[in-house]
């Protein structure tokens, strides 16, 4: 993965069909969903929830028509009760998900935030992703730069950072190597397809 924050290479792992758009990707480019038992959409974002699953794209426009065309039950061949923020609720749940998965290898010494801590990190090779804060001074970001073959995450909020790593706010921080690193790059980049478009970071609601 590059700035861009995409996968180098799509193909790998297991893919899925989006009720939205059709078309089959690997499935850490999509959103599943399952029914509740009183009909309701509920998403599963750690995927272990039983039932069949229901596939959409990381995306706003693919999740809003699923939402408002009736994929959903569709799918489901039942009626199915859609809440109508289910974008936003989805967005809300995929960045806590980064947040804790970044917190946990905070716990474990696997991710460090602040401008030296993290410029020292990236000068002794020990930094794997760069995240800056999308609302952090550009000028300020421009000094640190992604480490070569790793992975960039920029459109966290600084207030969304500070509450990994235990502070009010937090503009630079660096993952190290480890078995959840992996994971918060293709969790981020689900993120990424809610909040990112045309190169621009999208404005939560309220920021």
């Amino acid at each position: 993965m590059g700035r861009s924050g995409q996968p180098k290479d799509r193909s790998d792992g297991p893919e899925r069909k989006c009720i939205a758009t059709g078309e089959v990707q690997p499935k850490h480019g999509l959103i599943r969903f399952v029914i509740g038992p009183e009909g309701q959409i509920a998403p599963d974002l750690a995927e272990k929830l039983p039932g069949r699953g229901i596939w959409v794209s990381a995306d706003p426009a693919a999740l809003a028509k699923a939402a408002k065309k009736g994929l959903f039950a569709r799918a489901a061949r039942q009626p199915v009760n859609v809440p109508e923020d289910l974008v936003d609720q989805v967005e809300t749940l995929l960045t806590q998900r980064v947040l804790n998965l970044i917190s946990l290898m905070r716990k474990g010494g696997a991710a460090t935030s602040g401008y030296e801590r993290v410029k020292d990190w990236l000068a002794k090779d020990e930094a794997e992703v760069l995240i800056q804060a999308s609302d952090g001074s550009e000028r300020g970001k421009s000094k640190l730069s992604t480490p070569y073959g790793g992975s960039f995450i920029g459109w966290l909020t600084a207030d969304e950072l500070g509450q990994a790593f235990g502070r009010q706010s937090t503009i630079h921080a660096a993952l190290g190597a480890g078995g959840l690193c992996k994971r918060v790059v293709e969790e981020a980049a689900r993120l990424k397809g809610l909040r990112v478009s045309d190169g621009e970071t999208a404005r939560r609601k309220g920021k």
